[in-house]
């Protein structure tokens, strides 16, 4: 048995906190040794073994570490994932991975330069439902897939005063870069490259960045992808609905393992990624109920264990986020003229 990966933290906010450490602590092949941050009682109380330490300089003069996992908000991504690589040491970048495509372009080089192993953590690709839908797309049980529908919405209309909130777009802010990390990357898993076609994005609540984004990409494969994102929307669409040649495919809700995460429940107890409601597969005359897969965050980090010890590739590759960075940057461009 080889010894457990020593892992840093940079940040103990939402990402940090609830998508990274529990999963880090659940895999017995990681261990969490040292976290950034300001909540050492709350830190101490969740995993008593990891170590606060104040500053991601302490953090990379930390004795032993394998790997650094960057979950500091956008805006620091560059930065802080910069100074990891500099210091020779494997590190992970929650989506988005950098503010720009120039950012992002930047971070892979000098990861590629140092010989470092540079990864980003798009979690969605994990989740239940586009695992079930991955499944059926790859098969061939809708046929050609002409038209890709994905929602990811939810109901706030005040603003609040975090940093996704108060952020301009050019500095790593607004909900398309944020949500569009996601459901771009889950379009272009599915069917590939792609141009966009058209793009709408506003900032309803006035708040100084986007809270509400349309986007049709047109990809190489013939299928367009519909995407919308919103902070705004009192009711939620479906969450996919995929028209093909041969039958579709519709599910509703977000994954469940962001609200489990977020309650507590660990990724080894029993029902965790477990979907209430089931997917509708066929027409409209012949349609049958299709269980989704449970979801999955934490085969990222099985896949980067794997990686990191030699036997696979890292689970995601660094230029398809590039790639989604690239669409997002032509979107702000064309907003703004």
């Amino acid at each position: 048995m080889s010894a457990p990966l020593r892992v840093g933290l940079v940040g103990y906010g939402v990402a940090g906190r609830v998508f990274h450490a529990p999963l880090i602590a659940a895999d017995p092949d990681l261990e969490l040794t040292a976290v950034v941050t300001s909540q050492t009682s709350r830190l101490a109380e969740d995993h008593p073994d990891a170590v606060t330490v104040p500053h991601l300089e302490a953090l990379l003069a930390h004795p032993g570490l394998d790997v650094v996992i960057v979950a500091s908000p956008t805006p620091l991504h560059a930065e802080h994932a910069t100074a990891a690589i500099d210091a020779g040491l494997a590190t992970v970048v929650d989506k988005p991975f950098a503010a720009d495509t120039a950012s992002g372009f930047a971070l892979i080089e000098r990861a590629r330069a140092a010989g470092v192993p540079f990864t980003v953590f798009q979690n969605r690709r994990w989740d239940g439902d586009f695992r079930t839908l991955r499944r059926v797309v790859v098969d061939g049980t809708l046929g050609e897939v002409r038209r890709f529908e994905s929602r990811f919405e939810w109901w706030k209309p005040s603003p609040d005063d975090s940093w996704k909130s108060t952020t301009a777009a050019p500095d790593g802010g607004g909900i398309l870069l944020d949500l569009g990390s996601h459901v771009i990357d889950q379009a272009l898993q599915l069917f590939g490259p792609a141009r966009v076609a058209h793009a709408e994005v506003h900032a309803r609540r006035g708040a100084g960045n986007d809270d509400d984004a349309f986007v049709v990409l047109d990809h190489d494969s013939g299928t367009l992808s519909h995407l919308w994102m919103s902070a705004v929307a009192p009711l939620t669409g479906p969450r996919f609905r995929v028209l093909g040649a041969s039958t579709g495919f519709v599910s509703w809700g977000l994954d469940p393992q962001e609200a489990q995460l977020e309650a507590g429940m660990r990724p080894d107890d029993p029902g965790y990624g477990e979907a209430t409601a089931p997917a509708r597969i066929g027409t409209d005359a012949h349609g049958d109920v299709l269980p989704l897969l449970p979801g999955d965050y934490p085969g990222f980090y099985r896949g980067l264990v794997a990686a990191l010890r030699g036997d696979a590739p890292l689970p995601v590759d660094p230029r398809e986020s590039l790639a989604v960075l690239e669409l997002i940057d032509t979107i702000h461009l064309q907003n703004r003229k």
